[in-house]
């Protein structure tokens, strides 16, 4: 059951934070969940542990990391290593 309300948290966070800066997150449900994760390891790196946690995440942190990694994605999408030929 807890690996349930990982997933379910870890998907809501990359959904959010995709919301947050226009973009859709690639590869749907699954996508939102690797976003979710990465970014909640990024921003406890970056910020430690701060906010309330939820379902074994710090929420701000996670938030602010999944942001930082859709954009980092983003941009090395837009410089050709992920485009379409």
């Amino acid at each position: 059951m807890y690996l349930i309300w990982i997933l379910i948290v870890g998907g809501l966070i990359g959904w959010l934070s995709g919301n947050l800066i226009g973009r859709d997150v690639p590869g749907g449900i699954l996508g939102n969940i690797i976003a979710g994760f990465v970014g909640s390891w990024l921003g406890y790196e970056l910020l430690g542990p701060r906010g309330p946690v939820v379902g074994g995440f710090h929420i701000i942190p996670a938030i602010v990391g999944s942001i930082i990694a859709l954009l980092i994605f983003y941009a090395l999408a837009r410089g050709g290593a992920f485009r379409k030929r």
